[in-house]
């Protein structure tokens, strides 16, 4: 699965972005509120207004203080997908239901420095993880490598059974780092410069999937 970040988007033209994207499996909201990390993007009226202007499903990541308060918000907006962080959240376990119930998957995000580890049961309430290859806050960082020995634990817990989450990854991912994160093990991947930045952003959707594609089939053979 391929999931653009419009926060790498023309946010004056949030619809036309959506609308060069028609691959797209999902498409990644990044909701920041100048708290729980530094820079500031968008709230719920946008994501409701996104929500009207596209057939693509929302995938939204809470970067936000409190997400036990707001999260259901984003789902009964209509989001598919909504993300809190582990490091933000009060009850997890509780906002994962909450979540649920107001309709949406639930989510959980792990900054790079947060132990998978500490999370395995508490994951067992949610949809997807979310796996930090940057530190949040901001697009356009490099690709931090060393997190993907959290993705390999996750798959492993996956395929045994452990866990039934799918395994996403946002930061830094494109063409130069696409296929190791796959066969890391990941499911999904968000891409922000790598699309937008490009000159047909669909076609960059479609050449990230095809690389990824690629690489999970050699997980797969080994």
């Amino acid at each position: 699965m391929i999931a653009p970040s419009i926060l790498s988007a023309d946010f004056a033209r949030l619809k036309d972005e959506a609308d060069a994207v028609p691959g797209a499996d999902w498409l990644h909201v990044d909701v920041m509120d100048g708290h729980f990390v530094p820079n500031l993007t968008l709230g719920l009226p946008v994501v409701e207004a996104l929500e009207r202007a596209t057939d693509i499903p929302l995938d939204c990541h809470l970067m936000i203080n409190d997400p036990d308060r707001w999260a259901p918000g984003y789902a009964e907006a209509g989001s598919r997908n909504v993300t809190v962080h582990a490091e933000a959240a009060h009850d997890p376990r509780r906002v994962a239901r909450d979540i649920r119930a107001a309709g949406a998957l639930a989510g959980l995000s792990v900054k790079p420095r947060t132990p998978l580890e500490d999370w395995v049961e508490v994951l067992r309430d949610y949809d997807t993880l979310l796996v930090m290859s940057v530190e949040p806050g901001f697009g356009g960082q490099k690709f931090m490598p060393e997190v993907l020995d959290k993705v390999r634990t996750a798959r492993r817990l996956v395929d045994t059974g452990h866990l039934h989450v799918l395994v996403e990854i946002d930061g830094g991912i494109s063409r130069e780092t696409i296929e190791q994160a796959a066969e890391a093990g990941v499911d999904c991947f968000v891409a922000g410069s790598a699309v937008y930045g490009a000159d047909d952003p669909e076609r960059a959707v479609e050449a990230l999937r095809e690389q990824a594609v690629r690489a999970s089939a050699h997980l797969g053979q080994g």
